[in-house]
């Protein structure tokens, strides 16, 4: 069984009203993190950057709004399946992309045949990775 999920999008980098580039976009879902969807801009020049967010924020913002801080995603039109708008932004900078909604579907389709949604819980080693953190700040407590 495969313990992740990726695909490779081609968006539209929106720079104004009237530039706008085309870029590939790497999709990531690892039953490990069963919370988050990572997508990686590699924009002409730069090195890739990876977003991380909540896997529902990406299936809920193709049927409408969704999110409530730096990230932001949207349905452009009423029709079903309409292009999305990505919004992300980082304190005053602000990047918008537009992806098909079709590609993202099938991608999320995939996480939910890897971990159902609902049951997120039952995958993460969320026990685990609290010990190993809770450890450490102990140790760190008593060595200052």
């Amino acid at each position: 069984m495969h313990e992740s999920v990726q695909a490779e999008v081609l968006m539209s980098f929106l720079v104004s009203e009237e530039l706008s580039f085309r870029i590939p976009v790497e999709l990531r879902y690892a039953a490990a993190d069963p919370y988050a969807v990572r997508m990686t801009f590699h924009l002409p020049g730069d090195a890739p950057v990876t977003w991380a967010f909540g896997r529902d924020l990406l299936l809920d913002g193709i049927v409408g709004p969704s999110g409530d801080g730096d990230v932001h995603i949207a349905p452009l039109g009423p029709d079903e399946l309409a292009d999305l708008g990505i919004r992300l932004q980082v304190g005053g900078e602000l990047a918008l992309f537009q992806v098909s909604a079709a590609p993202v579907v099938a991608f999320l389709d995939r996480t939910d045949r890897l971990v159902p949604l609902g049951q997120e819980r039952t995958f993460g080693d969320f026990g685990a990775e609290l010990e190993q953190v809770l450890r450490s700040i102990l140790a760190e407590e008593n060595a200052g």
